[in-house]
């Protein structure tokens, strides 16, 4: 498949796992474009393979990271969104309540099995290219995913999940 055809199949899973970790469209759109910039710009850098798309992920997880390391301990933006002039019914409010459940979740969830979470289940990767898109193994990306589901559904069905803190011990 040519290089160009193949990175232009990738966009609605990038734009998807964008979303997922911006939460806000317009700034999940700059990422995307500015991943493609990158990899298209940089295109002699691609090894090749059976396809870009872990490639592809990965640069988008470095740039994604690269300016939240930036903005840490800024202000946080808050999108002003427009609110509708008539109620929503109890099927929408039911869907928004399990959806801010779900976002509430995954945000506190440890990002190693986010990132995985959001790979795996959103954008629909194999776990072997969210291996490569890590640059982990496969059997972490299958534990982080397995820990992470489980997190989840924890989290959904009432459970009060902490997150563990390591336990730090003083060796002579």
């Amino acid at each position: 498949m040519d290089f160009l055809a193949d990175v232009e199949s990738c966009i609605p899973s990038l734009r998807r796992y964008a979303r997922a970790l911006l939460h806000h469209a317009a700034d999940a759109d700059d990422l995307v474009q500015d991943c493609l910039e990158r990899a298209i710009g940089r295109r002699h850098l691609w090894l090749g393979g059976e396809t870009v798309r872990p490639w592809l992920f990965r640069i988008m997880r470095n740039i994604h990271a690269n300016r939240a390391r930036r903005l840490h301990g800024g202000p946080a933006f808050e999108p002003i969104e427009a609110t509708e002039a008539e109620p929503a019914d109890a099927e929408a409010q039911t869907a928004g309540v399990a959806l801010r459940e779900m976002g509430t979740a995954l945000a506190r969830l440890p990002d190693e099995q986010r990132q995985v979470v959001l790979m795996v289940a959103l954008s629909g990767m194999s776990y072997r290219d969210c291996a490569a898109a890590l640059d982990l193994p496969i059997g972490t990306v299958m534990s982080r995913l397995a820990r992470g589901r489980e997190r989840l559904r924890r989290a959904l069905e009432g459970e009060v999940v902490h997150r563990r803190e390591p336990q730090l011990r003083r060796v002579k």
